[in-house]
């Protein structure tokens, strides 16, 4: 939303769930604080919109960090958890260039939440999905497998430093999928580890890429660590 006033841009991109009744939460990309709003106004701006599941974290790293938990059909428990990083914009470390990346504090707020999930569920893992925008490092090392399906077709542009947050889903055991974007010209599926690492596809319609414009889906399944997913494009297809 950075191509204009934020404001007027957040308006549009909400609008379609908000007409429609339809909740929604948002995690920030690198470009949605590069025009007149920082990342806390901007979270400040949707905070009070109709629909918004958009929360915070005092003190971490970053703004849109927060746990979305799923209800079991009969509303008595939690079935499944959604976590939401702000993945951060660029580095803002001496040496380091690029693009950011999840940092340690935000790793550990992870390891913290997913520990009192288990406990209050018994000591049970219950599944779990994780959004963010800029892809872990490990999304290229499954660039090459033949089980990974969709275009390939762009580098992984992840940031320089790897702050563990793939290890430490895999050591919680709870992440069954992550879900990133960045790299518009990547739409791709694939396992490394037991997890599941996809790419969105690309959305905006005044952005660079090939690919025709579209979001994917996802259906999770009550009681199974197991979801389905693909993508739609805005023909339908």
């Amino acid at each position: 939303i950075y191509g204009g006033i934020a404001e007027d841009g957040l308006r549009k991109a909400l609008e379609p769930a908000i007409a429609r009744g339809i909740p929604f939460a948002v995690t920030f990309g690198n470009h949605d604080d590069e025009h007149n709003l920082n990342r806390t106004q901007v979270y400040e701006f949707i905070k009070g919109m109709p629909g918004n599941l958009t929360s915070t974290v005092e003190g971490l790293k970053g703004v849109t960090n927060f746990i979305l938990p799923v209800k079991s059909s009969d509303g008595t428990k939690d079935a499944a958890t959604l976590y939401v990083f702000d993945s951060n914009s660029y580095s803002t470390i001496k040496g380091i260039k690029g693009y950011g990346w999840i940092g340690s504090d935000q790793v550990q707020w992870y390891i913290e939440n997913s520990r009192n999930i288990k406990a209050a569920n018994g000591g049970d893992t219950i599944p779990a999905l994780a959004f963010f925008h800029i892809p872990l490092p490990e999304y290229a090392n499954i660039k090459t497998y033949e089980r990974t399906v969709g275009n390939r077709s762009e580098g992984v542009y992840a940031g320089e430093l790897n702050s563990g947050m793939f290890s430490s889903m895999y050591e919680m055991g709870d992440v069954m999928g992550v879900f990133v974007g960045h790299d518009h010209n990547n739409d791709y599926v694939g396992v490394f580890g037991g997890i599941a690492l996809a790419y969105g596809r690309s959305t905006g319609v005044d952005t660079y890429g090939d690919n025709v414009k579209g979001g994917r889906v996802i259906v999770m399944y009550e009681g199974q660590r197991y979801f389905d997913t693909w993508l739609r494009d805005e023909y339908g297809n």
